[in-house]
């Protein structure tokens, strides 16, 4: 695109950021080119060279872009953070998931549960269910995606439960999210931008990474799922 800022970003910023796009555009002048997918994805993309603007990542992904000089140290900038949450078909019973014993029952009680094998949210997941002593039980009758919206499966039938960070699973229509896992089972990702080194918008990049870190995005941020 002409005059745009092409932005690599993880799939729980992509409705905060289709929020503001056409906002930014009408203010600047500068459209958004996003691209979304979970961030170990996106690090080897730009391992690989794929050229881009701005990068939005975990904080963990980012300071390893940082440490490998893809990205500006002092462009880096926290943006929100997002707490993983389990969702339902809309119109469906939502499970008490209030305590470690609770969301135990109701993930055994699912028929299935979609999550996702890459990104923070799959990750942790894997974790929590080998800490509660379920993998087999539930990885017998889960719906494992390689990447995208668990949500997606809550629509289909696939699944009963959805695993996500919650600004993930409200950008599907037809679900309901129940809240997110407890607070004690989890540590809030957070998600950071930067300028990547080779920018040849560098002063662009840095206007827009101004704007999505300013108070002024704040609600849409909220709106979406994610705190700033």
């Amino acid at each position: 695109m002409g005059n745009s800022v092409r932005v690599l970003s993880t799939l729980a910023l992509k409705g905060a950021v289709a929020r503001l796009a056409a906002a930014y555009q009408a203010a600047s002048g500068v459209a958004i080119d996003a691209d979304f997918a979970p961030t170990l994805a996106l690090l080897e993309r730009l391992r690989g060279g794929e050229g881009a603007d701005l990068v939005i990542l975990t904080r963990e992904g980012l300071d390893e872009m940082i440490g490998e000089g893809r990205v500006a140290r002092q462009s880096a900038v926290d943006l929100a953070r997002s707490y993983v949450g389990v969702a339902v078909k809309a119109g469906a019973a939502h499970p008490d998931i209030a305590t470690e014993a609770a969301l135990r029952a109701a993930l055994l009680g699912a028929r299935a549960v979609a999550y996702s094998r890459l990104g923070a949210s799959g990750i942790l997941f894997a974790q929590l269910i080998e800490r509660l002593g379920i993998v087999e039980a539930i990885n017998a009758r889960a719906v494992i995606i390689p990447s995208g919206f668990t949500a997606e499966k809550l629509v289909s039938g696939d699944a009963d439960l959805a695993i996500q960070q919650i600004s993930e699973l409200k950008q599907i229509e037809g679900i309901e999210v129940v809240g997110p896992i407890p607070l004690d089972l989890q540590t809030p990702a957070v998600f950071s931008a930067g300028r990547v080194a080779a920018s040849q918008r560098a002063a662009a990049a840095d206007h827009l990474l101004r704007y999505l870190s300013s108070a002024e995005v704040a609600p849409v941020l909220r709106e979406t799922g994610l705190e700033p």
